[in-house]
């Protein structure tokens, strides 16, 4: 049985009497479409079609709350998934497999008051713990244990020639011209084509990583839920793939989520001749910013790779409660184990793991 959360495991409580939040689906409730649009601060990760995506991909049951009541316009709102794990336990998440994901609200106190309902379920035993991934670091102010991650963010407003300057020499502008001498091939698409050429190499470049890849069905649905705001970027050497990108846009933002590439291959420069590409024609279709997803704050190779092409960095805080300590050393001494046996699995192995793993780990 849980324990009871305790107030200091909750963000500060109004001194007002807090409005009543009321339940939402947002996947049939024809207000969330209209105030996801309208919603300045709203991203991909609360569009319909990503929600959608994650429903199909994992069966997580949506809900979102909000102060707004049922037949009036949605003011304000946060939306969640219902993650049921036996191995993880039961728990709200501010959305799995997304970067960020802002609570669309006017202040922390309005925020508050929307977390009513999942501090009842905590009290009440029903659910383990609450995640939520905010952009705004108002929201994890006095959260000394939040989870931490840098975020990347490139302006596109500056011309072509000042982004181009903006990059750094060596490892950037020197291996986008080393990819042209080259004469790389580029490909964009979602076909199921493509997408099978992007998936060989994730699972390439997860096994690098000592990690399971993502269901191979995720990314069919991401694709399938987004259309042609979801797109693939392909380098190739003599007709063979050698770096990838995924993209999703949203309004006047895109969003790099995923990236891939051979090993063997790197000298070439196709993941700064993708990633260039990307930057050229984002600008060119009206996009005003470009999200390089998070990263790690100890990962410090791939925050440096993004440090390179000239965005600013700032802090990703997550913020979870009740916050569980873990006990020392228990979580590296499993991940290390984790990683050494899925450094030598096979592909398909992985696969298999990646497809049982990632519904209980969002």
């Amino acid at each position: 049985m849980l324990a009871t959360v305790e107030k200091q495991d909750l963000p500060p409580s109004q001194k007002t009497m807090p409005a009543i939040p009321h339940s939402f689906d947002p996947l049939s409730d024809r207000r969330w479409e209209s105030f996801v649009s309208s919603e300045p601060r709203s991203s991909a990760f609360h569009c319909k079609a990503w929600l959608l995506a994650l429903n199909r991909t994992y069966k997580y049951q949506l809900v979102g709350f909000t102060t707004s009541a049922p037949g009036e316009a949605l003011q304000n709102a946060i939306v969640f998934c219902r993650v049921k794990s036996w191995i993880t336990g039961k728990r709200l998440v501010s959305l799995p497999f997304s970067d960020h994901c802002e609570p669309l609200v006017a202040s922390v106190e309005q925020l508050n008051s929307l977390l009513a309902p999942a501090r009842q379920e905590l009290q009440g035993g029903k659910i383990k713990y609450v995640d939520i991934r905010p952009l705004s670091l108002e929201f994890t102010e006095g959260m000394p244990d939040a989870e931490s991650y840098f975020l990347h963010v490139l302006d596109l407003r500056p011309s072509v020639e000042e982004l181009y300057k903006k990059l750094h020499g060596d490892s950037i502008r020197r291996k986008i011209q080393r990819a042209e001498r080259e004469k790389l091939e580029l490909e964009i698409g979602s076909s199921e084509a493509i997408l099978a050429e992007f998936y060989k190499l994730h699972v390439i470049t997860r096994q690098r990583q000592q990690l399971p890849p993502h269901p191979l069905a995720w990314f069919r649905n991401v694709l399938a839920c987004l259309g042609n705001d979801a797109q693939i970027r392909i380098a190739r050497k003599d007709g063979v793939a050698i770096a990838t990108i995924f993209s999703i846009a949203h309004k006047q933002k895109m969003i790099y989520k995923y990236g891939c590439s051979d090993a063997h291959s790197h000298n070439l420069g196709g993941m700064q001749f993708v990633f260039w590409d990307l930057i050229r024609k984002a600008k060119e279709s009206g996009f005003v910013e470009l999200d390089f997803g998070r990263s790690e704050c100890s990962n410090t190779g791939l925050v440096t790779f993004k440090d390179r092409w000239g965005g600013k960095r700032q802090l990703l805080r997550y913020l979870r409660f009740p916050h569980r300590a873990a006990a020392p050393g228990k979580p590296s001494i499993f991940m290390d184990f984790g990683k050494k046996v899925f450094s030598r699995c096979p592909p398909s192995v992985l696969r298999i793991a990646g497809n049982l793993l990632y519904p209980h780990v969002g």
